[in-house]
């Protein structure tokens, strides 16, 4: 009859310190992700399309 000594069921430390660095990639991934993706700043409502009048009497009022 064959004994089994001491089977270890648990994962050894190295393995489980291999899952770490992937772990703390997504994490970071994903942080950035939300943070860019639910950024309140949006640039286009604040897009200015032209002069505004105060530039068009300063710089066209005086030409005839």
């Amino acid at each position: 009859m064959a004994t089994i000594g001491s089977v270890s069921l648990s994962a050894p430390a190295h393995a489980s310190a291999g899952l770490v660095k992937p772990l703390a990639e997504l994490r970071a991934f994903w942080r950035q992700f939300v943070a860019k993706a639910f950024n309140p700043y949006r640039p286009e409502l604040h897009y200015m399309r032209g002069p505004g009048p105060a530039w068009r009497a300063k710089h066209l009022g005086h030409q005839n």
